[in-house]
Protein backbone atom coordinates (compact mmCIF):
# COMPACT_ATOMS: atom_id res chain seq x y z
CA UNK A 1 0.00 0.00 0.00
CA UNK A 2 1.30 3.53 -0.99
CA UNK A 3 1.38 6.05 2.02
CA UNK A 4 1.98 8.64 0.33
CA UNK A 5 -1.42 8.97 -1.80
CA UNK A 6 -3.98 10.76 0.24
CA UNK A 7 -7.94 11.35 -1.01
CA UNK A 8 -8.97 15.04 -1.49
CA UNK A 9 -12.31 15.71 -1.34
CA UNK A 10 -14.18 18.87 -2.16
CA UNK A 11 -10.99 20.70 -3.04
CA UNK A 12 -12.53 23.81 -4.24
CA UNK A 13 -10.80 27.18 -3.37
CA UNK A 14 -12.87 29.14 -0.57
CA UNK A 15 -11.85 32.55 -0.77
CA UNK A 16 -15.56 34.65 -0.50
CA UNK A 17 -13.51 37.65 -1.82
CA UNK A 18 -12.49 36.89 -4.69
CA UNK A 19 -15.43 35.71 -7.69
CA UNK A 20 -13.29 34.21 -10.83
CA UNK A 21 -16.72 34.34 -12.68
CA UNK A 22 -20.22 35.89 -13.45
CA UNK A 23 -22.23 35.64 -9.85
CA UNK A 24 -25.85 33.82 -11.16
CA UNK A 25 -27.82 37.29 -11.21
CA UNK A 26 -25.06 39.16 -13.48
CA UNK A 27 -25.04 36.24 -16.05
CA UNK A 28 -28.96 36.41 -15.85
CA UNK A 29 -29.24 40.08 -16.81
CA UNK A 30 -26.74 39.44 -19.37
CA UNK A 31 -28.18 36.12 -20.46
CA UNK A 32 -32.00 38.34 -20.61
CA UNK A 33 -30.23 40.99 -23.06
CA UNK A 34 -28.71 38.52 -25.42
CA UNK A 35 -31.59 37.15 -25.81
CA UNK A 36 -33.39 40.00 -26.87
CA UNK A 37 -30.78 41.05 -28.85
CA UNK A 38 -30.94 37.66 -30.87
CA UNK A 39 -34.34 38.35 -31.26
CA UNK A 40 -34.18 41.31 -32.60
CA UNK A 41 -31.57 40.02 -35.23
CA UNK A 42 -29.02 42.06 -34.07
CA UNK A 43 -26.37 38.78 -32.41
CA UNK A 44 -26.07 35.62 -33.49
CA UNK A 45 -23.41 33.98 -30.81
CA UNK A 46 -21.68 34.67 -27.81
CA UNK A 47 -18.47 33.12 -25.88
CA UNK A 48 -17.17 33.11 -22.70
CA UNK A 49 -13.36 33.87 -21.54
CA UNK A 50 -12.01 33.64 -18.51
CA UNK A 51 -8.47 34.19 -17.38
CA UNK A 52 -6.99 35.55 -13.77
CA UNK A 53 -7.93 39.21 -14.21
CA UNK A 54 -11.29 39.20 -16.11
CA UNK A 55 -14.33 37.05 -17.42
CA UNK A 56 -15.68 38.35 -21.00
CA UNK A 57 -18.92 37.40 -22.22
CA UNK A 58 -17.97 37.95 -26.01
CA UNK A 59 -20.98 38.51 -28.53
CA UNK A 60 -20.99 37.85 -32.45
CA UNK A 61 -22.95 39.42 -34.75
CA UNK A 62 -21.83 36.16 -37.37
CA UNK A 63 -20.34 33.43 -35.94
CA UNK A 64 -17.50 33.21 -38.50
CA UNK A 65 -16.43 37.23 -37.16
CA UNK A 66 -14.23 38.14 -34.69
CA UNK A 67 -16.68 39.31 -31.47
CA UNK A 68 -18.04 42.86 -32.21
CA UNK A 69 -18.91 43.63 -28.26
CA UNK A 70 -16.94 41.88 -25.13
CA UNK A 71 -19.39 42.83 -21.39
CA UNK A 72 -15.98 42.18 -19.35
CA UNK A 73 -16.18 41.62 -14.94
CA UNK A 74 -12.99 42.80 -13.41
CA UNK A 75 -12.01 40.57 -10.90
CA UNK A 76 -9.39 43.37 -9.31
CA UNK A 77 -10.33 46.73 -10.90
CA UNK A 78 -7.91 49.32 -10.46
CA UNK A 79 -10.70 51.77 -10.31
CA UNK A 80 -14.30 50.76 -9.00
CA UNK A 81 -15.91 52.26 -12.34
CA UNK A 82 -13.47 49.90 -14.08
CA UNK A 83 -15.55 46.65 -12.72
CA UNK A 84 -18.01 46.37 -15.37
CA UNK A 85 -16.66 47.28 -19.44
CA UNK A 86 -18.00 46.76 -22.53
CA UNK A 87 -15.20 46.58 -24.88
CA UNK A 88 -15.05 46.61 -28.43
CA UNK A 89 -12.61 44.09 -30.80
CA UNK A 90 -9.72 45.91 -30.67
CA UNK A 91 -10.12 45.76 -26.54
CA UNK A 92 -11.36 49.87 -26.44
CA UNK A 93 -13.39 50.45 -23.54
CA UNK A 94 -16.82 51.87 -25.37
CA UNK A 95 -18.69 51.94 -21.47
CA UNK A 96 -17.74 51.25 -18.19
CA UNK A 97 -19.58 51.39 -14.66
CA UNK A 98 -19.13 49.80 -11.13
CA UNK A 99 -22.84 48.41 -11.20
CA UNK A 100 -23.38 45.78 -14.45
CA UNK A 101 -27.08 46.20 -14.55
CA UNK A 102 -27.45 50.24 -14.66
CA UNK A 103 -24.20 50.06 -17.14
CA UNK A 104 -26.39 47.59 -19.68
CA UNK A 105 -30.01 49.51 -19.23
CA UNK A 106 -28.22 52.80 -20.30
CA UNK A 107 -26.34 51.44 -23.22
CA UNK A 108 -27.70 52.34 -26.78
CA UNK A 109 -26.36 48.89 -28.42
CA UNK A 110 -27.62 50.23 -32.31
CA UNK A 111 -25.51 53.91 -31.73
CA UNK A 112 -22.47 51.25 -30.83
CA UNK A 113 -22.81 48.91 -33.44
CA UNK A 114 -20.59 50.24 -36.61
Amino acid sequence: MNRNLKLVVNNIYKNENQNYFFKKNELKIILDLYAKMVSEGSWKDYGLSISSKQISFSVFKNAAENAIYKICKNFKPSNKNLKYLITDTNGKILKNSFELENLLKITNWRKLQK
